[in-house]
C-alpha cells in the first residue's frame, strides 16, 4: 500500500507533535524545580522515552507506506500543535499544568486526524489508538499532582 497525500499529511502532523513532545519534555525535565521535583523529573523521563519511541514508530510506519517523514527542527517548530515551553527554571506546579497541556494537544491532534487515517489505513489507526491510550494515561497521572482531594476522610476517634 502507498499512502495518499492526506494520509501522509496526517501521519506527518502526528509525527511533529511527538517529536515536539519529546523535545519539550526534555526542556521541562532539565528545568523543573520545586516541591516533588524528583517525582516530576522521573515521570518526565517516562513520557520522553515513550514520545521518542512513538515518533520513531510513526516515522517507520510512514516509510512502510512509502511516505517520507520530516523531523527537521524547522518543520517540527512550524507544524506542531503544542505551545512552546518557556525558558528558565519552572516550578513543578506550573510544569505539571504545561505537561498536561502538551499531552492533551498531542492527543487532540491524533483524535483530529484519526477518522481520516482509519478510512485509508486501519493499521495506522490502531497504532494511534495505542499512542492515545498511553498519552492520556500520562496526562491523568501528571495532572493528579495538582488535584485537590475530595474524599471526606473520617479520622479514628481518640481512645
Amino acid at each position: 500500500m502507498k499512502a495518499s497525500k492526506t494520509l501522509t499529511d496526517n501521519m506527518q502532523a502526528v509525527l511533529v507533535d511527538l517529536v515536539e513532545l519529546h523535545l519539550q519534555g526534555k526542556q521541562a525535565h532539565w528545568n523543573v524545580v520545586g516541591k516533588n521535583f524528583r517525582d516530576m523529573h522521573l515521570q518526565l523521563d517516562e513520557i520522553i522515552e515513550d514520545a521518542r519511541l512513538f515518533a520513531d514508530q510513526m516515522a517507520e510506519r510512514m516509510r512502510a507506506l512509502h511516505a517520507v517523514p520530516d523531523g527537521r527542527s524547522a518543520v517540527v517548530a512550524k507544524g506542531t500543535s503544542l505551545n512552546e515551553f518557556p525558558s528558565g527554571l519552572v516550578d513543578t506546579k506550573d510544569t505539571v499544568s504545561m505537561v498536561v497541556a502538551m499531552l492533551e494537544a498531542a492527543v487532540g491532534r491524533m483524535r483530529e486526524v484519526h477518522d481520516q487515517v482509519d478510512e485509508e489505513d486501519p493499521t495506522t489507526a490502531d497504532i494511534l489508538h495505542g499512542f492515545i491510550e498511553k498519552l492520556e494515561q500520562y496526562a491523568w497521572m501528571v495532572d493528579a499532582e495538582n488535584m485537590t482531594p475530595t474524599a471526606n476522610v473520617v479520622k479514628p476517634a481518640k481512645k
